[in-house]
């Protein structure tokens, strides 16, 4: 296996866009492996017993590795705070130390920042207001403090095609085309990132060999609930169900960055060829695939 890509949490959205981008130059690897084209990779497992996230680099030998999984659902993330750290602080630390003679890829999100003044830039200071966020921040500056080669890679709102149909957009579309009302934020702002944008920019990044912190999101500033009523636009779908509510009315468990996002200025600098498309694009586009692959069913 020479030459490929070890991509960790391929089965998720942003990983499986990173395995479409290698081609035939990706490890497939997940919790559970899936299949026996699959590897056997459990991030919280190797917080405990960091010999398998060795064992794991060494019998793959990769010229890259990307740790795309981790614990993203916030919500568990604050009611149990140690599956969030083994998650996403030591099992990827584990993973670094054992990845640490090829580039290792960290992905990590904009609530390692308090959302009190967005968008952030790569050198704002970091003062997450959750578990999930706070893991993340532990993570990132371990890895950057342990592998000379780290990239740290921060991202939001990601949106678009995903094998497992779990991502926010999914829902939408169900519960609008079952004409059930969806109750979304209005004082979340943020960045909405493309997943495939999101995947061909961090390819780039290493291809140029960058390292350290960069910020991989879409361009513009929406609310949630603006992104939900475009996507219901072009969806075609019933946008008077999507009912804009303030965060404190959701009565979520973790406290949320509200005014965040992330600025790409950094990224734009470094690689001034690379696009990232806004909402309205990437949403047609996700649509436009969905129509594709059901004219491909039988």
């Amino acid at each position: 296996m020479i030459g490929q890509s070890l991509v960790i949490g391929a089965s998720g959205q942003v990983g499986n866009q990173i395995v479409l981008a290698l081609g035939g130059a990706a490890v497939r690897a997940a919790r559970g492996g899936h299949s026996s084209e699959w590897v056997e990779a459990d991030l919280e497992s190797m917080a405990s017993c960091p010999s398998s996230a060795a064992m794991l680099i060494a019998e793959q030998d990769c010229q890259a590795a990307y740790c795309v999984g981790g614990a993203t659902n916030v919500e568990r993330c604050e009611t149990d705070p140690e599956w969030a750290i083994n998650t996403n602080f030591l099992g990827p630390v584990a993973l670094a130390k054992a990845a640490i003679n090829i580039p290792f890829v960290y992905f990590s999100t904009e609530y390692v920042f308090d959302g009190a003044n967005g968008p952030y830039r790569e050198t704002d200071s970091r003062s997450p207001i959750s578990i999930y966020g706070w893991s993340k921040s532990l993570a990132e500056q371990e890895i950057l403090s342990i592998h000379p080669r780290a990239l740290i890679v921060r991202t939001t709102v990601v949106y678009g095609s995903d094998p497992r149909e779990k991502s926010f957009l999914y829902s939408l579309r169900t519960q609008l085309s079952l004409g059930k009302t969806v109750r979304v934020p209005v004082d979340q702002i943020s960045t909405p990132t493309y997943n495939r944008d999101l995947a061909l920019a961090t390819l780039q990044l290493v291809k140029h060999g960058a390292s350290g912190v960069f910020h991989v999101c879409g361009p513009e500033l929406l609310s949630r609930c603006d992104l939900a009523i475009l996507a219901a636009h072009i969806m075609q779908l019933d946008a008077s169900l999507v009912v804009g509510v303030s965060t404190a009315e959701l009565n979520q468990i973790a406290p949320r960055p509200l005014h965040a996002g992330l600025s790409i200025d950094k990224l734009l600098t470094c690689i001034p060829s690379i696009s990232m498309c806004g909402a309205n694009a990437g949403i047609s586009e996700w649509m436009h695939s969905l129509k594709s692959e059901s004219t491909l069913e039988p």
